[in-house]
């Protein structure tokens, strides 16, 4: 065959692009488990971190913390609730955030996915998902909440694409760790948490805006909102449950002074 001929040219490149593309396929398919798994690591890291697990003293990212055992040892229950606060028969951890976000922006039924955490000292945390629209991509996170589901245990955040220096800076120790100890409440009422250009000026709710970032600041405000929102009948449910819960008790207490101070007349 002419090798100087288009024809030669024509076969040798179809040729090329066929064996190049058989290669990247298999590689694909070989790497997907790999793939997979990563993925599902940095998930579990990032619902770990919203805890505190994983972050060392100054609140930064302990590079040596196992986020796989932590999460199988310290995440015992996951439940998938809708935007009435009835739990659904779904899988919290496979959920796509990114779909689900979209069907809350539609006003639409949105699945969304709860954690339940045991701390060291045994108390139980709730962890709740986030995901919202950046400056330049998508952003996202985790906030856990203590059983009185209205103090802030932490949150965190990452980012797609976000400008470096400026809005990538809510995946950092001086953002994230500001909403460590807020309480999600104003004037007797459930109120999210905000992060206010200019400085927060109700330290125990809200947290400062990142300066020079105020889109990406602003999202995430915006972010909080919109999912904590969405949770609330959940939340409301799960308040009201606690406090019938505690009702026997205090009644039975009740019966028992009376009847004390029945004997003593």
């Amino acid at each position: 065959m002419n090798t100087n001929s288009n024809t030669y040219t024509i076969v040798y490149t179809t040729i090329l692009v066929v064996l190049v593309a058989a290669v990247l396929a298999v590689a694909a398919t070989a790497l997907k488990g790999r793939q997979t798994d990563n993925m599902n690591l940095e998930k579990m890291k990032t619902i770990m971190l919203s805890t505190g697990f994983g972050l060392d003293e100054q609140g930064a990212v302990d590079k040596t913390a196992d986020f796989k055992n932590l999460y199988e040892s310290h995440i015992g229950n996951t439940l998938v609730v809708n935007c009435k606060g009835e739990t659904v028969e779904a899988d919290a951890f496979s959920l796509n955030l990114k779909a689900e976000y979209a069907n809350l922006k539609a006003g639409a039924e949105a699945s969304l996915p709860v954690y339940e955490c045991t701390m060291e000292d045994g108390r139980n945390v709730h962890i709740l998902a986030l995901y919202g629209a950046g400056l330049w991509g998508a952003i996202w996170g985790y906030i856990a909440l203590e059983d009185d589901w209205q103090t802030v245990v932490g949150a965190i955040f990452d980012h797609a694409s976000e400008t470096p220096g400026l809005g990538a800076k809510i995946a950092e120790p001086a953002f994230y760790t500001q909403f460590a100890g807020k309480v999600m409440e104003k004037d007797g009422a459930f109120s999210p948490v905000a992060v206010i250009k200019g400085g927060a000026t109700d330290r125990a709710k809200d947290v400062d805006a990142i300066s020079g970032a105020t889109i990406t600041s602003r999202a995430v405000s915006d972010m909080l909102s919109v999912w904590l929102a969405a949770y609330l009948p959940y939340i409301e449910a799960q308040k009201a449950m606690a406090a019938v819960a505690e009702e026997p008790a205090e009644t039975a207490e009740e019966s028992v002074i009376t009847e004390e101070n029945a004997m003593e007349e």
